[in-house]
């Protein structure tokens, strides 16, 4: 079916030589529609930035540059070598896949693009915008049952299924597929760290235990490649006759080893920034936790000088001399 969709290949266009020394700087490749998305995607949002400065309003670096920091690492998985080499090899493509997947959508959610578009656009534009987010579709999608399921979930189907082989078969499928891991890690971290409108996101504890719990998820899988004995997409792989690098299952078992030990890399990102947010929130809780006591006391302050300023007049009036009338 997807044949008569979509125009497709036989085999990759393979490089005469191994990812190693000068092909690093060689060997980059610019695809022109996901490199202008990523570019008007950057211009889009450093406009939004110059409109809220324009307007007198503050806009933290950290979101600017967390935003195009995470940009950037998807321009380098899909421009760089890592996609030149990703329909080669396994292992490349699982560096690709988690730098897209695990990686870029930290950015990306501690960017705030969402909260950024609602501060700048007409009114139109936002309520537009608030009412795909508060749709009951994107309620269900970052609900964090849900977009935890979708994000331990998706690897598995990916490589134990055919669709891997055929996003390697058809350049628009491959294309869509880079696209579906940023939204996919999208769904997991804009509830889990972002700053954007979510609703139900959890309390920090909850956010940890989440983080936790799908960190081994990845480690499984990472296992699970490295154990086997048949290929992924092994009629691509095999098709290839490449007279450099390592065997196809070798590459696999090397893909299965960056996935396991990625993962748990990656784990300690998210950890560490949840960490910070908490700190953070915790910090704003007390402040604002002592403005509520200082405005407190001084509401009783000013009750107990209010008091003891009704006290002296009753005890002058009570101490005054009685006034003497004359007789009739």
């Amino acid at each position: 079916m997807l044949s008569l969709l979509l125009p497709s290949h036989s085999g990759p266009n393979l490089p005469s030589a191994p990812l190693s020394g000068s092909r690093w700087v060689t060997a980059w490749s610019f695809a022109p529609v996901p490199v202008l998305t990523v570019v008007i995607s950057v211009t889009i949002y450093l406009y939004g930035v110059h409109r809220m400065r324009v307007a007198g309003n503050r806009w933290p670096l950290n979101r600017t540059f967390a935003f195009c920091w995470g940009m950037g690492l998807i321009l380098l998985a899909i421009a760089s070598p890592l996609d030149t080499y990703d329909e080669v090899l396994l292992s490349v493509h699982m560096v690709q896949h988690m730098l897209l997947a695990m990686v870029a959508p930290i950015f990306l959610a501690l960017g705030a693009p969402v909260t950024l578009a609602l501060r700048t656009l007409p009114a139109g534009g936002r309520r537009v915008l608030l009412s795909v987010v508060h749709s009951r579709v994107a309620q269900a999608l970052t609900f964090p049952v849900v977009a935890g399921a979708i994000f331990i979930a998706n690897p598995f189907a990916l490589y134990f299924s055919g669709y891997y082989e055929q996003t390697l078969r058809h350049p628009w499928l491959h294309d869509l597929n880079h696209l579906h891991f940023v939204l996919v890690g999208l769904l997991w971290y804009v509830p889990l760290l972002g700053i954007d409108p979510v609703r139900r996101r959890p309390e920090y504890p909850f956010r940890v235990i989440a983080a936790f719990m799908t960190l081994p998820f990845h480690a499984w899988l990472g296992v699970a490649i490295m154990s086997m004995n048949t290929l992924i997409a092994g009629d691509w792989y095999t098709a290839q006759h490449r007279a450099w690098g390592a065997s196809p299952l070798s590459d696999q078992r090397t893909a299965g080893g960056i996935l396991w030990t990625s993962g748990d890399l990656f784990g300690l990102i998210v950890f560490a920034v949840l960490f910070v947010q908490w700190m953070h929130a915790s910090e704003r809780e007390a402040k604002r936790v002592d403005r509520q006591l200082d405005r407190r006391d001084a509401e009783e302050a000013r009750r107990a000088a209010l008091n003891e300023a009704l006290a002296r007049a009753a005890t002058r009036e009570a101490g005054a001399s009685p006034v003497a009338f004359p007789d009739a």
